[in-house]
């Protein structure tokens, strides 16, 4: 039975035909555009009050001039008090519909970003940790501002200052004349001025995250630092970085500080004007602009319609910059690398999935851009270990990647495990019985005991550690399995990380084990110790498939398969 559509279903479906002809912006905002609809107008009906508040004023002022009752200003005066408080309300409600559908948006670019990185085949294109959370925690909240002001405020502008001259030109058509002049020129500094703010804030946006890779890196091998004394240098890195950022903040703030210059220029002078002329002509010394002369109150009520006019246009201006940073943030997620080819299954917890290990490779092709790469045929029954071979580029790493459900294989083509087809179904529940040994080592942001029993086992480390050589890595380390190594491993060589990774290996006990040149770039002593803990894992029952080019671990397979180049 299908579901019907919610009206969230509904406003991504009305959304969708205007996003696909506009920027990356636009389809980020385009679950929440209802929302600003109905805030707009609920902001448009609270600037609407404003004219009846200033004519209740005005009225209530002239009455004084007139010796009126005191009654008026009290009637006024509630009057005046009840549309501000009608106008707090709107505002409130506008807000909390604003803020609702921004929270919303922002939870649905994490969770995007979070399930792309977690379907990231290893050693696949992307951000790095730092990077992804300087966009998570630093550059997504900057969408907010956006996605709270800046429609609201284009709909107020579009109506508003209108009806404003409207009003005006009913008393004063010199006065609307004064309003008609400065209001334009305006939104037409604002687009000179937003074209330059929009470069600065994406220069800002890089830099940020390009300080945060840096500082990832460098507390990644803090040790290393110190062991080659390079703290000073280190520390004038940083130096040159946090300079770099505060001249593109400041560039940015001077470009905000000019354009808040141009507005109160221009609205200075918009409603200076209205108040010389209003002036003079309540003293009669002009007689042109007013259809037979302006009253006390008439005059008091263009006094407080002149400020009033210019607002929605300060908000645009305000809400202008943040559209700039918001855009700047909309594009880099825009430039993100995609995860293609996707991966099977969800990336989610699973029973291992049950049957004999039996793995069959036969036909099968992935996509890799404008090309495709062939697999090779491959018959792995349990236990077995196979070495694949062939120059690089040639398909090593994508027939790796296609056998833990890491790239999805072209039609036509043939996978089998555990005696079925592998497929979105059951591809989670074949990744449990897996381990995979890449060519950079990666940990979690755990102590190196946790990074070792990943499953949660509570097992002893003493004996996988044994058996992969690494006994004598974690002793050297001050603080043993509670020490905190970083992403990349730091304080620890690129062979003994990956002697490390091969304990994790032998923790997880899989029934198959995916090496990716796991001996690659390592001296022959660390190379051997490597292959050593290989073969422990095969002698425990598992199976191995090994991508090499190291004529030393093809000896040690049971059997090599050579992957050719296309003619």
């Amino acid at each position: 039975m299908r579901r019907p559509p919610s009206s969230s279903d509904a406003d991504r479906a009305a959304a969708a035909p205007a996003a696909r002809h506009r920027g990356p912006l636009s389809k980020i905002e385009a679950p929440a555009r209802r929302a600003q609809a109905r805030a707009g107008m609920l902001a448009l009906l609270g600037g609407l009050l404003w004219p009846m508040q200033a004519a209740l004023v005005a009225w209530a002022v002239s009455g004084w001039l007139h010796q009126a009752p005191l009654s008026r200003t009290l009637w006024a005066g509630g009057g005046f008090a009840l549309l501000g408080i009608l106008r707090a309300v709107l505002d409130d409600l506008g807000g909390a519909l604003l803020f609702r559908a921004a929270d919303k948006v922002l939870a649905e670019q994490r969770a995007r970003l979070v399930a792309r990185e977690s379907l990231r085949p290893p050693g696949g294109a992307g951000p790095s940790s730092a990077e992804l959370g300087a966009i998570v925690a630093q550059k997504l909240p900057l969408l907010v501002p956006h996605l709270t002001r800046y429609r609201p405020a284009r709909l107020r502008v579009m109506v508003l200052p209108l009806i404003y001259i409207a009003l005006t030109a009913w008393f004063s058509w010199a006065a609307a004349l004064v309003l008609i002049v400065a209001g334009p020129l305006i939104p037409v500094f604002m687009a000179l001025i937003g074209m330059a703010a929009k470069d600065a804030s994406a220069r800002q946006m890089a830099e940020i995250g390009d300080m945060n890779a840096l500082l990832m890196d460098r507390l990644s091998a803090l040790i290393d630092i110190r062991l080659l004394d390079a703290t000073g240098r280190s520390a004038a890195d940083f130096a040159a970085r946090a300079e770099g950022l505060r001249a593109r903040t400041m560039a940015v703030l001077r470009i905000a500080f000019l354009s808040s210059t141009v507005l109160e220029l221009f609205s200075a002078l918009g409603v200076a004007m209205v108040a010389v002329y209003v002036g003079f002509t309540l003293l009669h010394q002009l007689h042109f602009g007013a259809y037979g002369g302006l009253s006390a109150g008439e005059g008091i009520f263009l006094l407080m319609l002149a400020p009033e006019f210019f607002q929605p246009l300060r908000d645009l201006a305000a809400a202008w910059h943040d559209k700039a940073a918001a855009e700047a943030v909309a594009e880099e997620l825009a430039g993100l690398p995609d995860t293609e080819p996707p991966v099977l299954g969800q990336g989610a917890p699973a029973a291992p999935l049950p049957g004999s290990l039996h793995l069959r490779l036969n036909g099968a092709a992935v996509e890799r851009g404008a090309r495709l790469v062939a697999l090779p045929a491959i018959a792995l029954a349990a236990g077995e270990a196979v070495a694949l071979t062939g120059p690089s580029g040639v398909g090593k790493s994508t027939t790796l990647a296609a056998i833990a459900g890491l790239a999805r294989i072209a039609p036509g083509g043939c996978l089998e495990v555990a005696g079925q087809p592998l497929t979105d179904a059951n591809a989670d529940a074949w990744r449990a019985r897996l381990a995979w040994v890449g060519q950079t080592p990666h940990f979690l942001d755990r102590p190196l005991g946790e990074n070792l029993d990943l499953r949660g086992t509570g097992a002893d480390p003493g004996p996988a550690l044994a058996a992969a050589r690494a006994t004598s890595i974690v002793a050297a380390l001050p603080d043993g399995l509670r020490a905190m190594l970083g992403e990349a491993g730091g304080g620890i060589s690129g062979g003994e990380a990956r002697r490390l990774m091969l304990a994790r290996a032998l923790m997880a006990a899989p029934d198959l084990l995916l090496a990716d040149e796991p001996t690659a770039d390592l001296d022959p002593e660390t190379a051997e110790a490597v292959i050593a803990g290989l073969r422990a894992l095969q002698a425990q029952g598992t199976a191995l498939i090994v991508a090499t080019h190291d004529p030393r671990l093809i000896a040690a397979m049971d059997r090599a398969v050579a992957l050719e180049m296309p003619i």
